[in-house]
């Protein structure tokens, strides 16, 4: 993937806006690596880790969010 370091920043500050409605009942999500294909793997943390929501926030908050910011990126996937 080219210019790797400016997709991260991009996703970083895509991250930067969800992560207040997160941490509204004590969660939150970080970046964790974007491989050379375009999958970005994300970890949440704090409450979102058991919640039953977590798979609707990553694919109807999160990938909606990064894949419209960032075009580079083809998936996301949650990692433990």
């Amino acid at each position: 993937m080219e210019n790797l370091a400016e997709v991260i920043n991009k996703i970083q500050l895509v991250l930067e806006h969800i992560r207040p409605f997160l941490q509204i009942d004590g969660g939150d999500v970080e970046l964790v690596r974007v491989t050379d294909d375009g999958i970005a793997e994300v970890k949440f943390l704090g409450s979102c880790t058991n919640c039953a929501m977590s798979p609707m926030t990553l694919r109807a908050g999160i990938e909606r969010a990064i894949m419209h910011e960032v075009p580079e990126i083809k998936r996301i996937e949650s990692v433990h």
